[in-house]
C-alpha cells in the first residue's frame, strides 16, 4: 500500500550500497525534489553512501548544483552505469579522475535491460554495439581503470555472434509523474516523456525494492485506466511537490495538451532555447541543415539527432516538407518535430509519445527510412566517434541504436571546428576563418560507428559537412559532392590525412 510522505522520509529507506534507477531522459521528467532531499540527508549524515546509480539516459541538467550531480559531487555515489554523461558536468569529471566507477553503453540497450529485469532476465542478447566500442573485441564501455565490471559478453548462437549485455538489480525506483489518485495509480499529463517508468517500478518491485514517485498532485477522483503510466500496486512512497523546480518551463505544446500544425512548427521552434552557442556570423550549422534536409523524401520515417542535426527539422519546415514526413525522437516521440537544446528529448506537436523501450523496439527492428546525427570525428574507413571528446566524455545516447539499422544514415558535422567560421554568399560558400582542429582524419580515439558493418549491412552512408558531402563506399569515405565557392584541391584534399 503507497503513503504519501516527505522527501527526507521517502529518502530514508534507502540504505548504503544501493542501486537507485532513475526514470529520466537528461534534464525531462528528472525527481529534482528526491535528489535534493539525497543530497540533503548525505550533508548532514554522511549517509547513504557508496550508491549505484543507473539511467538509460542521462540524469542531468549541465549544473553540476543540481539532480543527482550535487551528491556525485559531495562523494555518496560508488558507480554509475548510463547511456549519456554530457549533461552531468560532476559525474563525468568524478569518473575521468577515476574518483567513481563509470560505464556508458546504448541508451536503447540499457532501455531495454530495465524492461529484461522486470520479468526476472539477468542477461539480454542484441545485435547493437557490434563492432563498436562497447564490443570487448573493440574496446570497453569502461570510463576509467577502476571500473572492471563484465556488464558485456559475446554468445555465439546458432553460428551468429550476440552481446550479451547485464540486466540492473534495483534497489530503489526514483520516479516522477504528476498525479497521484486515491488508489497510488500515477498519471503524467504534465510530463513530456514516460521514458520507462512502468518497467523500471517493475523490475525494482521484482528484485524486493522501493518504489518512490515525485508528483505535483494529489487528486481525490480516480484516474481514467488507460491514462495511468504506474499503478499503485508497484508505488511505495508518494512524494508531492506542488511547486516543481523545472528545467524547462511547461509547455503544453510539448506534453500533448496542444497539437501544433507544421505550419505553426517554426514558432514554437524559436521560442525553446537552441543547444549551444555560435560564433557570430557563422552559418556553418545552417549550411549542413539545409543541405541535409535535401535528403528527405516524402513518406519517410525519420530521426533527428541533438546539436547540428537540429538544424534538419528547421529547413525541413522551412521547404514545406514536414508534413509529409513522420519524424521520431529516441525518447518515445512520433510525430512532430523534435525540441531543440535543454528541452531535447520532448516533442513539439507529437501525434504519439511511447515508454522509450517500445521505440527502440522500432529503431532495432529496421523501421526508421533516415537518421540525422551529429559527430566528433570521422576516419578513412567511415567510423564515427561521437562518444569520446578529447580530454573529457560525451556517451553514446542513442546513436548506436538509431544508426544500427537505419536504410540511411547522414551525419551532419562540420569538416574541422574550434574556431571555424562559414558563411553562405548568393549560394557560394565562403570560409572566413579555418577551424583548428580536424574532424576527418585517418584515425579516431573511439568508435561509435562501424563503416565496415554499415557496409555489410548494405546501408547509405553521407558524411555532410559545410563544404563538401562524402559518401561510404566499399572503399572507405568517398567525395561526393563539393559547394560552389570551395577549391576542392586546397579547402577539402590538401586537409585530409587519407585520399578519397
Amino acid at each position: 500500500m503507497f503513503k504519501i510522505i516527505e522527501a527526507r522520509e521517502a529518502i530514508d529507506f534507502i540504505k548504503d550500497g544501493d542501486c537507485i534507477a532513475i526514470n529520466s531522459f537528461l534534464a525531462l521528467s528528472n525527481p529534482e525534489a528526491l535528489h535534493d532531499a539525497l543530497y540533503e540527508r548525505f550533508a548532514a549524515t554522511g549517509s547513504p553512501k557508496e550508491l549505484r546509480l543507473f539511467c538509460a539516459a542521462g540524469f542531468g541538467a549541465w549544473d553540476e548544483n543540481r539532480y543527482a550531480d550535487r551528491y556525485i559531487k559531495a562523494g555518496a555515489v560508488r558507480e554509475i552505469v548510463a547511456g549519456h554523461y554530457n549533461s552531468m558536468p560532476a559525474a563525468i569529471r568524478a569518473a575521468l579522475a577515476g574518483e567513481i566507477e563509470a560505464y556508458c553503453l546504448p541508451l536503447g540497450v540499457l532501455s531495454h535491460t530495465i524492461r529484461a529485469a522486470a520479468s526476472g532476465k539477468d542477461w539480454i542478447i542484441s545485435e547493437v554495439g557490434d563492432g563498436i566500442y562497447c564490443d570487448p573485441r573493440i574496446d570497453t564501455c569502461a570510463l576509467n581503470g577502476i571500473s572492471n565490471r563484465e556488464l558485456v559478453k559475446i554468445r555465439e548462437i546458432e553460428g551468429h555472434e550476440y552481446l550479451l549485455y547485464q540486466t540492473p538489480k534495483i534497489d530503489v525506483a526514483f520516479i516522477k509523474g504528476t498525479t497521484v489518485d486515491p488508489n497510488g495509480n500515477i498519471s503524467f499529463e504534465k510530463e513530456y516523456l514516460t521514458v520507462d517508468a512502468l518497467a523500471m517500478a517493475q523490475a525494482t518491485k521484482r528484485n524486493g525494492g522501493k518504489v518512490i514517485v515525485q508528483v505535483e498532485r494529489v487528486s481525490h477522483e480516480f484516474s481514467r485506466p488507460r491514462n495511468v503510466i504506474v499503478p499503485g500496486i508497484l508505488v511505495d512512497f508518494v512524494v508531492v511537490c506542488e511547486n516543481q523546480n523545472e528545467t524547462i518551463e511547461y509547455n503544453p505544446a510539448l506534453s500533448g495538451d496542444m497539437h501544433v500544425p507544421a505550419t505553426h512548427m517554426d514558432y514554437f521552434v524559436n521560442k525553446l532555447s537552441t543547444s549551444r552557442e555560435r560564433e557570430t556570423g557563422d552559418q556553418t550549422a545552417d549550411i549542413i541543415g539545409k543541405r541535409a534536409a535535401r535528403e528527405l523524401r516524402a513518406g519517410q520515417i525519420v530521426n533527428i539527432g541533438i546539436g547540428i542535426p537540429e538544424m534538419v527539422g528547421k529547413y525541413a519546415s522551412k521547404q514545406g516538407i514536414l508534413k509529409d514526413i513522420a519524424i521520431t525522437v529516441e525518447a518515445g516521440g512520433v510525430g512532430g518535430l523534435p525540441a531543440p537544446g535543454v528541452a531535447f528529448g520532448a516533442t513539439i506537436g507529437a501525434d504519439m509519445i511511447c515508454d522509450m523501450a517500445t521505440q527502440f523496439d522500432f529503431y532495432d527492428g529496421g523501421g526508421l527510412d533516415i537518421c540525422f546525427l551529429g559527430g566528433l570525428e570521422a576516419d578513412a574507413r567511415g567510423n564515427v566517434n561521437a562518444h569520446k571528446l578529447a580530454g573529457g566524455y560525451a556517451g553514446i545516447g542513442g546513436f548506436a541504436n538509431i544508426t544500427q539499422a537505419t536504410k540511411t544514415v547522414v551525419f551532419c558535422m562540420s569538416f574541422n571546428t574550434k574556431g571555424l567560421i562559414v558563411s553562405n554568399d548568393n549560394g557560394e560558400v565562403k570560409i572566413t576563418r579555418e577551424g583548428a582542429v580536424p574532424k576527418f582524419k585517418r584515425e579516431i580515439s573511439a568508435i561509435s560507428f562501424s563503416g565496415v558493418n554499415a557496409i555489410k549491412r548494405g546501408q547509405r552512408v553521407l558524411y555532410i559537412t559545410e563544404r563538401c558531402v562524402f559518401e561510404l563506399t566499399e572503399k572507405g569515405l568517398t567525395l561526393k559532392e563539393v559547394y560552389p565557392g570551395i577549391d576542392e584541391a586546397r579547402q577539402i584534399r590538401g586537409m585530409l590525412d587519407f585520399e578519397c
